[in-house]
């Protein structure tokens, strides 16, 4: 072994035994049960034909009303106008689009039109949750 590599293991040895302190440092604080706390999953996921107690009764709660998807999924852009989006009620902007016919704005919904993605966010949304949803934009835009 030559003197560099010698001196090679020394420096990396001496390197490591003076890191051993510092990492000792970097344990966080609390007992041994209250880092395993902070550290458990925060949530879990619930499959077809588990019992899953609250989250099986929410999930059997039955369908979305019209406003409960806008209010959760379209509120957000056809509230503010985010990227050209037409506001709720505004009568002027649902108008050339409401002639144009509920399929045609089924299909937009489905298909996403513009920027507004397919479903606008809305993928665990039947089809009827969002003809529901279209029902109540169309109506309160008349």
């Amino acid at each position: 072994m030559s003197f560099k590599q010698v001196w090679s293991v020394i420096v990396l040895g001496i390197a490591g035994a003076l890191a051993i302190p510092v990492l000792a440092d970097v344990v966080p604080p609390g007992t041994e049960s209250e880092i395993r706390e902070r550290l458990s999953p925060f949530g879990s996921v619930c499959r077809t034909g588990e019992d899953c107690g609250a989250a099986a009764a929410v999930a059997d709660s039955g369908p979305k009303s019209g406003e409960d998807v806008y209010n959760q999924f379209c509120f957000a852009c056809h509230m503010t106008g985010a990227s050209g989006a037409p506001l709720f009620a505004d009568v002027d902007a649902w108008a050339p689009r409401i002639d144009k016919g509920m399929e045609t704005l089924m299909s937009s919904t489905l298909n996403g039109i513009g920027v507004m993605p397919a479903k606008g966010t809305c993928m665990s949304c039947s089809d009827e949750e969002l003809q529901a949803a279209v029902d109540y934009i169309v109506e309160g835009s008349q």
